[in-house]
């Protein structure tokens, strides 16, 4: 027998800042947000396809889901994206691995706003690019410093929760992070029928009671349906270069990880109704609105008293200067009055830090030995030739340069 599924609640509009954004009412819809969620991004056990997700969420009845994936954001725009077409309000965060001594340790990191964000960006990346530490993870000193505009949620894979489970006093862990977090600050339970959750809740509980620190309730989502949870283990053991059937092998996961509905999470959270108002509280807390269909290009840096425009145009014909030198027989005229042309759309567009960005990465790769070619319509620049981006005289192959950039057509160059 299916579970009975809610009226989905009504799209309408949530504000973050300034801006409106279309999304849901929180306040005028269903009564619990999935917060900790990994979706077919999370590569070594998640197994949610993101449309599918914001489609079953809204089917549900709640007014937000979390993305959480597993140190990444890979899938971000296309969440944000299928939950403005479901009528959700979509929570952004991430599951992140940090170390604590010699222990490895996990936490939800939620963004509460453009700050959050931009926090929660340097912390993934320096993950992947700090040596320090495990690869893929971060400091919990790290976190601290980047806690700024991010919610926390401690769960059973915490340094808190490692306490807990140890019998050991958690709470002047839980102080450093209160210190960190302010009451941005929560502790994560799950029921999911794992060894030790039950215990864990009781002693979370009742750290939560005595050190006045919020309760929310999660399912550890890592696939929509029960009957997805085979094919969920079949995924995790092509990870880890297992067989299902090995005895070796650690069953971190159960069939319980889908995605709840809300009645049954109130169900299953009976004796902790606060957890799961938490839950909306936080969805309410964390309002980004990410600017899409905008171009973000790197602040390309100039000296004083110049401009992007004048840097690129001394450069450009620094470059035809060196070029006609080699090859007096050429149209001087021609040449000149093809770079002013391409100088003046170029900066009309507003793409000089464009140009100026990939003659630099393109040097420094042909300085250091890295194969570097041009592809598509950037053959066409005589800018793109004169500078050193590409290889190729345009004029020679009489290419046209409005298949790079045209006024009337405005899109990104193509290199």
């Amino acid at each position: 027998m299916t579970d009975a599924v809610d009226s989905p609640a009504p799209a309408v509009a949530y504000q973050t800042g300034d801006e409106i954004v279309p999304g849901a009412d929180l306040a005028g819809g269903g009564d619990f947000v999935h917060l900790s969620v990994h979706s077919e991004f999370s590569l070594s056990d998640g197994l949610a396809k993101v449309r599918d997700l914001t489609a079953r969420a809204a089917a549900l009845g709640m007014p937000a889901v979390a993305l959480t994936d597993r140190a990444n954001l890979f899938g971000l725009v296309k969440f944000y994206g299928a939950c403005r077409e479901a009528g959700l309000k979509a929570v952004i965060g991430a599951d992140i691995d940090y170390d604590e001594g010699e222990d490895g340790c996990r936490c939800i990191l939620l963004v509460a706003g453009e700050t959050g964000y931009r926090n929660l960006l340097r912390l993934i990346s320096s993950a992947y690019t700090d040596r320090a530490g495990r690869h893929g993870s971060v400091r919990r000193e790290a976190v601290f410093a980047r806690a700024e505009g991010l919610l926390a949620l401690l769960g059973r894979g915490s340094d808190v929760g490692a306490a807990l489970a140890g019998g050991s006093p958690a709470e002047s862990r839980l102080a450093e992070w209160r210190r960190a977090f302010g009451d941005r600050l929560y502790l994560e339970v799950a029921r999911t029928g794992r060894r030790g959750e039950g215990a864990f809740v009781a002693a979370a509980a009742a750290l939560a009671a005595t050190q006045g620190v919020p309760i929310v309730a999660t399912n550890d989502v890592r696939f929509l349906d029960r009957e997805d949870y085979e094919a969920h283990e079949t995924r995790v053991c092509i990870q880890e270069s297992r067989v299902l059937n090995d005895p070796r092998r650690e069953r971190r996961y159960s069939e319980q990880q889908y995605l709840r509905s809300p009645a049954e999470m109130r169900e299953l959270f009976e004796d902790l109704p606060e957890a799961l108002d938490n839950t909306l509280e936080v969805a309410r807390r964390c309002s980004y609105a990410m600017a899409l269909g905008t171009y973000h290009l790197p602040s390309y840096p100039v000296p004083d008293g110049a401009t992007l425009a004048s840097v690129l145009e001394e450069r450009a014909r620094a470059g035809l200067k060196s070029h006609l030198a080699t090859r007096p027989q050429l149209d001087a005229d021609r040449y000149r009055q093809r770079l002013d042309y391409e100088l003046g759309v170029i900066g009309q567009m507003d793409f000089a830090g464009y140009f100026l960005t990939v003659q630099e990465f393109v040097g420094w790769g042909r300085e250091h030995g890295v194969p570097v070619g041009c592809r598509g319509s950037g053959n066409a620049s005589l800018v793109a030739f004169c500078m050193g981006i590409t290889d190729l005289d345009p004029l020679e192959y009489d290419l046209l340069f409005e298949r790079l950039l045209n006024p009337e057509r405005v899109s990104m160059p193509d290199f």
